[in-house]
């Protein structure tokens, strides 16, 4: 299954994906009422990568993870996005403590309508705010794994001031 490409004031269409626990999620209903923040990774638990590789999703997630409270203290949900299978999503979810869902997008279905697979074919570091209802108000691709947290918050909190714009 193929998407057309999102772009800014696209809404997130319908696919089904899975969660870390192998679920099916309708990924448009995620927001149905509230915004959401899709963050994507090239791998989950890079400790097992070589040593240039590691840090970076664990750095992001854990920036996410921290600022959880926050951000739903805005009205937003958080997701990683990821082509790893869910089972090595819960594993690395359950290590590092996140308190959010992870999605499985093993065909990178989603992450290529989202323009974050990269020309080797892995998944890019980005993030994706979408606004309560659906509509993509912001893409930050690519991004550091520190700064993405940073900036999506910083985001989101101007946009429910109505400072934000397309």
């Amino acid at each position: 299954m193929s998407l057309e490409a999102i772009d800014l004031g696209d809404s997130l269409p319908s696919v089904i994906l899975k969660n870390e626990k192998g679920e099916d999620v309708d990924v448009s209903t995620l927001v149905a009422s509230k915004g959401a923040i899709f963050f994507s990774i090239p791998k989950v638990d890079t400790d097992v990568l070589p040593r240039r590789y590691i840090g970076g999703c664990t750095t992001q997630a854990c920036g996410f993870r921290d600022q959880f409270p926050d951000f739903s203290g805005q009205n937003f949900d958080v997701y990683c996005l990821s082509a790893d299978p869910p089972t090595e999503q819960l594993k690395w979810q359950l290590k590092i403590e996140l308190p959010y869902p992870l999605i499985s997008d093993v065909d990178r279905t989603l992450i290529t309508a989202l323009g974050a697979k990269s020309p080797e074919g892995r998944t890019a570091r980005g993030h994706f705010i979408f606004a309560p209802g659906g509509k993509l108000v912001e893409k930050q691709l690519p991004v550091t794994p520190k700064d993405s947290p940073v900036l999506a918050l910083e985001f989101v909190k101007k946009f429910n001031e109505g400072k934000a714009s397309l």
